[in-house]
């Protein structure tokens, strides 16, 4: 799917897998990586594998009801400095 400025790849009706330009700022800017999960456990489930391995936090598993009442969402920095999240739009 295609947004202008950033690309959705995956299946209809909902992609799995987003790639946006930078638009900000000089030299290196974090990228943002989201992943579509099955539901709010594989979210959670993510996020904690992550924690373990020891990625830097960002945001904790929550509901981000700017985006939708059912957008549910973690997100950390990866070793390589990006911003990687998963989500899920499956109401709990």
């Amino acid at each position: 799917m295609d947004f202008g400025e950033v690309i959705g790849y995956g299946r209809p009706p909902q992609p799995t897998f987003w790639i946006g330009k930078q638009s900000t700022g000089d030299g290196f800017r974090e990228s943002h990586l989201a992943f579509n999960a099955a539901d709010r456990d594989a979210v959670r489930a993510f996020f904690e594998a992550a924690v373990f391995a020891g990625a830097e936090v960002l945001h904790v598993p929550r509901v981000w009801q700017e985006y939708h009442e059912n957008y549910f969402g973690a997100f950390i920095r990866d070793p390589d400095g990006n911003n990687v999240e998963a989500v899920s739009h499956v109401p709990e």
